[in-house]
């Protein structure tokens, strides 16, 4: 999660110390199946291939500030590690020797990471800061992290790679009049700027797990609690799902200001987005339940996965078919609030609506044709389909 700059206003010089404490704190915290090992000959006496470091050394060897290094891990330009019990990533050293023997480097990595503000991307683009703010909450451009000012308001950063490259590509949004539909959205207030952060965090949070749980929870993740009731109703599932939630490469935001900021942008706030999320994560739930089941007290995984398939077979009604998960995602469209159908509120493909130059980005929905054929039976139509 690339919110380490809603530290800024309100953290101050914890950031050094707790660099110190985790560094010290290396044996200790450091997950069993990637930490570094010992030897039978004494102290050091071999480390394994696997070896890790903190986040917090691997920042100094990296040449970075930690808000660079998270939008870095963000970005999946760095790759990093945690243990089967979770706890805080870290990284292989043989990682930060890769990319220290980047060309450039340290100024190649730190170009691709470095944000600028309203005021300095609208300079980099040529054009107005007011400009820039309306292409920002038309969609145009999207943030990748943000923090808060002394008055603790959200203050958005681009990425200055990606507004210099959106400029090159199209250099007519940049001058003259913007298209009507798109100057209708902006004066009934449309801002995509929140809705742009959420939908890429959690997309490049899915491309880059492998876990089916893990990108479950990511899409869980821009969901109310009663909204996730609603589409996992199992309570060990929703636990697992908030276990398994990828977390933060310096931890949780420690400022009240900041988690109240972070608990305002990250839940979904628009019925066609609450209803994108809540299919995301009923297609891939059904992938993480096939894959392996949630945990339950007492029992293993391989416990309950033999009871849920006796069950099955004693019911004589087989393996859940794509129809009883299509009707389930059905039931969760039909309560996504603001919709009175799923009719209503379908996922919408034309480039017409919402009137923006650039849509909220939407990941691909797991599963391929079966996700087609639900979305289907959910009223949805791509362009030409009718």
């Amino acid at each position: 999660m690339t919110v380490s700059g809603a530290l800024r206003a309100d953290v101050g010089g914890r950031n050094a110390r707790a660099v110190r404490a985790e560094d010290t704190r290396v044996g200790a915290d450091a997950p069993a199946a990637v930490t570094r090992t010992e030897g039978t000959g004494g102290r050091g006496g071999g480390a394994a291939r696997t070896a890790t470091v903190a986040a917090g050394r691997a920042v100094r060897e990296l040449g970075l500030r930690r808000a660079e290094f998270e939008i870095a891990v963000h970005l999946g330009l760095i790759a990093v590690v945690t243990g089967p019990d979770g706890g805080r990533p870290r990284v292989h050293e043989e990682e930060i020797e890769r990319l220290r023997g980047l060309p450039g480097f340290p100024g190649s990595l730190t170009e691709r990471v470095r944000t600028v503000g309203t005021a300095e991307g609208a300079a980099l683009m040529g054009i107005a800061p007011a400009r820039f703010t309306r292409l920002a909450r038309a969609g145009c451009v999207s943030p990748v992290t943000f923090y808060l000012n002394r008055y603790r308001a959200v203050v958005w950063l681009y990425l200055a790679d990606e507004l210099v490259a959106f400029a090159a590509r199209e250099p007519q949004l940049l001058g003259g009049r913007m298209a009507g539909e798109v100057r209708a959205a902006l004066e009934a207030g449309t801002d995509l700027r929140a809705r742009n952060w959420r939908s890429q965090r959690i997309d490049r949070l899915v491309n880059r797990s492998r876990d089916p749980w893990e990108r479950a929870a990511a899409h869980a993740s821009a969901l109310d609690p009663v909204q996730l009731a609603e589409v996992v109703d199992d309570p060990y599932e929703r636990a697992h799902l908030a276990r398994v939630r990828p977390a933060p490469v310096f931890g949780r935001p420690v400022s009240m200001a900041a988690r109240e900021a972070l608990a305002e942008l990250m839940p979904a706030d628009d019925p066609d987005e609450i209803l994108w999320r809540r299919v995301n994560l009923a297609l891939e739930l059904d992938r993480a339940r096939e894959h392996r089941p949630a945990p339950t007290p007492g029992s293993d995984a391989g416990t309950r996965r033999a009871s849920a398939a006796e069950a099955v077979a004693g019911s004589g009604k087989g393996a859940e078919s794509e129809e009883s998960a299509g009707r389930r995602g059905a039931v969760a469209a039909r309560s996504a609030p603001g919709s009175r159908s799923a009719e209503v509120a379908r996922p919408s493909v034309d480039e017409s609506t919402p009137p923006v130059c650039v849509r909220a980005s939407r990941s691909a929905v797991p599963g391929g044709p079966r996700a087609k054929r639900l979305l289907t039976r959910l009223g949805w139509r791509g362009r030409g389909e009718g």
